[in-house]
């Protein structure tokens, strides 16, 4: 079982802020979920008898692909010949 403390730091971590009104109310939901998973490590399962797999996807194929010059014609930007796109970091 988890208390208000605990909580308080999980939130940290995941920088969420919780307010002193709602933290009861997060102790007790985050309790009942915990309680949840300890009744589903209680469940005992059967294992399926292995019955007869098919794949359903279409045989791979190799295909001539587009040419350079035609995929590149309406990209906003290209360098060497590839697709240039703004910086993430």
């Amino acid at each position: 079982m988890v208390n208000e403390k605990d909580v308080e730091h999980i939130a940290g971590l995941a920088d969420i802020a919780i307010g002193r009104e709602e933290l009861a109310g997060f102790t007790s939901q985050l309790n009942e979920i915990l309680e949840y998973f300890d009744l589903l490590d209680q469940v005992q399962g059967q294992a399926c008898p292995m019955e007869e797999q098919y794949n359903i996807f279409r045989k791979d194929e190799p295909e001539p692909s587009l040419p350079q010059e035609l995929v590149l014609k309406n990209a906003a930007e290209q360098e060497d010949g590839f697709f240039k796109a703004p910086r993430v970091m």
